[in-house]
C-alpha cells in the first residue's frame, strides 16, 4: 500500500466539470509524477480563471480563502495518527508559511521544496520591503523543515537535497527542425509577469522591424497591456506537440527574467537546439551547458548579442549538441529518494 504525501501549494487551481486545471506545469507534473510512489492528497488555492493544464489526481482540495484552507490543514492532520505520512510544501508564501508552522506545532517535520529563488522574485515585484518580507519566512520556514531546492545557492547555507527539474521526455529529443536564421524570430515562453522581465523586453524591441517576439504563457480572459506590432501573444499551450512547433518555428528563445532558480523552459529550447539568450541577472543559470548567450539589458547589446548568434547560428547547434539534459523520470525518481531520506 502507497504511503500518503499530502502537498501543499499556493498556486491558482481552477475547476471545471469534475477536472482541475493549473497554469503552472510543474505543479502537474511533479505531483502527477510522485504519484507513482505515494498516494497524493493536493491542496491548493480556488482560482475563478480558466486555467491551461489539466492535473490528473484523483484527490485535489481547492480553497477560496486562507482561513479555509487552513481549517482543512487542521482538519486532515488530525485524522493522520501515523507519522508514515509526508508533507511537502512547495515554495515559501504566505499561505505554506503558515502550514509549515501548523505542521510543526502538530509533530510533523514539512519537506519545503524551493522552486526558485525567493529572494529575487520578492524583490523583483515589492523592491527592497519584499527581500525583507521573503527572508523573514525563510528563517522561520527553513529552521522547522527539510529543504529540497534547484539550485544549491537558493539553500543559502542550510542543509538540504539538490534536484534538476525536467519535463523533457524522448518526443523533447526527436530531430529540430532547421531554419535559416534571415530575420529574429524570437521566442519567450513562461507567465507574463513584472518578475519574469518580459515588459522590459518588450520594451527593448519596440519598433525594431526585423525582430519579432512571440510571447506563449497568456492566461485566459486577461488583458495585457502590450500593442506592438512585431508582438505576438498566445495563450499557455498544454499540448506538447503544439508547444514544441513554437520552439522549431522560431530561431532564437529568450529568457529576460530578473530572477530565475531552474527555469525548465530553458532546458526545452536547448532539447529544440535554438540557442538562448538570457540577461546579467540570471546568469548563474548557464552553468556548463552550451548555446546560452548573456546579454545587458540594453538595445546595443541585445542586437550584438543577436547578430553574432545569427552569424554562427550552425556552429552554435552543433556544439549544442553535447549538452547532457535531465529528463523528466530522472528528476522523479531523485525527488522520491530526497523525501525518502528525510525520515
Amino acid at each position: 500500500m502507497k504511503k500518503k504525501l499530502f502537498i501543499f501549494s499556493n498556486e491558482s487551481i481552477f475547476f471545471d466539470k469534475n477536472k482541475f486545471f493549473c497554469d503552472n506545469i510543474d505543479l502537474k507534473t511533479t505531483p502527477e509524477g510522485l504519484n507513482k510512489k505515494y498516494e497524493i492528497f493536493l491542496f491548493g488555492r480556488k482560482s475563478n480563471k480558466k486555467r491551461s493544464h489539466e492535473i490528473k489526481l484523483k484527490k485535489i482540495k481547492i480553497f477560496s480563502s486562507i482561513f479555509s484552507y487552513l481549517s482543512e490543514v487542521i482538519k486532515e492532520i488530525k485524522k493522520e495518527e501515523k507519522d508514515e505520512n509526508k508533507y511537502l510544501i512547495i515554495s515559501i508564501t504566505p499561505y505554506t508559511l503558515l502550514v509549515s508552522l501548523i505542521l510543526k506545532l502538530k509533530g510533523k517535520t514539512p519537506i519545503v521544496y524551493l522552486r526558485s529563488d525567493g529572494y529575487g522574485e520578492y524583490r523583483a515585484i515589492f523592491g527592497r520591503f519584499g527581500s525583507l518580507v521573503f527572508h523573514f519566512m525563510f528563517i522561520i520556514t527553513s529552521s522547522i523543515s527539510n529543504l529540497i531546492s534547484c539550485r544549491h545557492y537558493i539553500l543559502r547555507g542550510k542543509q538540504g537535497k539538490v534536484v534538476n527539474p525536467s519535463q523533457l521526455d524522448s518526443v523533447w529529443f526527436r530531430k529540430p527542425k532547421s531554419l535559416e536564421v534571415k530575420d529574429f524570430k524570437l521566442l519567450y515562453v513562461g507567465r507574463i509577469r513584472i518578475e519574469k522581465g518580459i515588459f522590459s523586453l518588450v520594451n527593448l524591441i519596440k519598433n525594431k522591424r526585423d525582430i519579432s517576439l512571440t510571447i506563449v504563457g497568456a492566461e485566459k480572459d486577461t488583458v495585457y497591456n502590450i500593442n506592438q506590432s512585431n508582438v505576438k501573444i498566445h495563450l499557455t499551450q498544454s499540448n506538447k506537440a503544439k508547444l514544441i512547433k513554437y520552439y522549431d518555428d522560431h530561431n532564437i528563445f529568450i529568457l529576460p527574467s530578473f530572477t530565475e532558480g531552474y527555469p525548465m523552459v530553458l532546458l526545452e529550447a536547448l532539447a529544440r537546439r535554438r540557442p538562448v539568450i538570457v540577461f546579467e541577472e540570471i546568469k548563474h543559470i548557464v552553468g556548463n551547458k552550451k548555446g546560452i548567450f548573456i546579454s545587458k539589458r540594453n538595445f546595443v547589446n541585445l542586437l550584438g548579442t543577436l547578430n553574432h548568434i545569427k552569424k554562427n547560428y550552425k556552429k552554435i547547434q552543433i556544439e549544442m549538441r553535447k549538452n547532457k539534459l535531465p529528463s523528466n523520470k530522472e528528476f522523479i525518481e531523485k525527488f522520491v529518494k530526497s523525501i525518502s531520506d528525510f525520515n
